[in-house]
């Protein structure tokens, strides 16, 4: 007899998921360049009070649909740690990962487009982007991939995350050296440093505690085969 098969997805999700963020970007450029070209840059530029104008419409819509984009990428962040801890904790072995989820350390270059943001708006935000640098050690934790968590694999997580840690909280350190020290600098560029220095730092140290781990175990286990 023979049985329907279900046609395989055309795209995986997380393709999809670059794909509609590329798409809400593309739609927040179109709306700036609107605003900026027909409304005067109205919603652009910062204002001290606001009244409605048909002419915003676009503006308020791309705004809403990255809202949207965000919470709903949110959502599927809680459910997949969830999912994650409840396959950790009934078997006993690390989270099922992709390395291909290390791509999303390229939106970390999306910090620079924070000089530009910073020059026009003074706003800081952008420079948290280069925290998404972090992200590259997906590309080693989807290596270990259901990984049994032996007493081995533990004590070398843990090894790896105080190095990490004492490496973060070193650089941490020198920058608030450095902030002190800067009495001849203005805020205006202390600042930026400051944030982009401590969000490089949290990627770096996200990014340590999974290739220290990677190689720590990587490493016992050819000294293992080697015995």
């Amino acid at each position: 007899m023979d049985t329907e098969m279900k046609p395989a997805s055309k795209f995986p999700r997380w393709l999809r998921l670059v794909m509609g963020g590329a798409a809400c970007a593309a739609l927040t450029g179109a709306a700036v360049w609107y605003d900026l070209t027909y409304n005067g840059g109205r919603l652009v530029y910062p204002m001290h009070s606001y009244a409605f104008r048909t002419t915003d419409i676009p503006m308020l819509v791309a705004v809403a649909l990255d809202v949207l984009y965000a919470l709903y990428l949110a959502f599927l962040l809680i459910r997949g740690i969830r999912a994650q801890k409840e396959h950790v904790m009934k078997t006993g072995r690390t989270r099922r990962l992709s390395p291909k989820f290390g791509f999303l350390g390229f939106c970390g270059f999306l910090g620079f487009a924070g000089f530009w943001i910073y020059g026009a708006l003074g706003d800081l935000s952008g420079f948290v982007f280069f925290a998404f640098f972090g992200f590259f050690g997906f590309f080693f934790e989807g290596k270990m991939s259901n990984t049994l968590m032996d007493e081995r694999f533990k004590e070398n997580a843990a090894r790896a995350e105080r190095k990490a840690l004492r490496i973060g909280f070193g650089i941490i350190f020198i920058l608030l050296l450095f902030a002190g020290q800067a009495g001849r600098l203005t805020a205006e560029l202390v600042a930026p440093i400051l944030v982009t220095g401590i969000a490089l730092t949290v990627a770096l140290t996200i990014f340590l505690s999974e290739y220290l781990l990677y190689r720590y175990d990587h490493d016992d286990a050819a000294a293992l085969e080697d015995e």
